[in-house]
């Protein structure tokens, strides 16, 4: 591990802004930086991602890079809350279950396409678009109805599984790769007999895409978190 990889243990949101060094007379700013950073990281993953490559997409040094932005954590942290700024705001005139559909549809759909980041968001993300939406997610869950531990439940049910869904279907589009899914269906097309279920029920070769499958699966979900009246 290189010493710009080094945790500090400590999130980017919540340290002082005085404590970075003061900035020297540059054409950088942070929002180039950030930018180019999520390019680099749709383009190759975050394992790639290293500010001596970042600084050169950029074509400045690595030493002007730390004057805005004092570890490569903190710049991923910056990045991941950077993409969900992409997440549109739901219209403002629909009712909460159907915001929360819309608003965690396109948070999926924006994850997918930057298919590094959900692994991000095991991490503390404080950042204000994170923060926006979530906040909008238990506003409309509130609006609905839930409090307290109803409320806590709903919030960690629902954004772990929009997590989880877009770790499982952006890692098989990164991979992109046809052989490797043909072996993987034949591997347990050949084992049919240890597993049944998985041969016939479409685990294999699904009829329906990621995206249907998840927008079933969200209406599924808020169906349990928000019951029809």
């Amino acid at each position: 591990m290189t010493t710009e990889d080094a945790p500090t243990g400590e999130s980017v949101w919540l340290r002082d802004a005085g404590e970075r060094p003061p900035r020297r007379a540059t054409p950088l700013t942070l929002e180039r930086i950030v930018a180019a950073a999520v390019s680099e990281l749709d383009a190759h993953g975050a394992e790639k991602l290293t500010m001596r490559r970042l600084a050169q997409r950029l074509d400045v040094s690595s030493t002007a890079l730390y004057w805005h932005v004092k570890t490569k954590e903190d710049l991923l942290d910056l990045a991941t809350d950077h993409i969900i700024g992409e997440v549109p705001p739901p219209a403002p005139d629909l009712e909460p279950r159907a915001a929360i559909y819309a608003l965690l549809l396109d948070w999926h759909a924006v994850m997918v396409a930057h298919p590094w980041s959900p692994g991000f968001f095991s991490r503390p993300l404080l950042g204000p678009n994170v923060l926006a939406r979530t906040e909008y997610l238990q506003a409309e869950l509130t609006s609905a109805g839930l409090s307290g531990i109803d409320l806590a439940c709903a919030t960690r049910l629902l954004v772990n599984f929009v997590i989880g869904a877009a770790m499982a279907d952006a890692t098989w589009r990164w991979l992109d790769n046809p052989a490797v899914l043909d072996k993987a269906r034949a591997h347990i097309a050949d084992r049919a007999h240890l597993y049944p279920t998985l041969t016939t029920s479409g685990f294999i070769e699904a009829p329906w895409s990621d995206d249907e499958l998840f927008s079933r699966a969200v209406e599924r979900a808020l169906e349990t978190v928000i019951p029809p009246a």
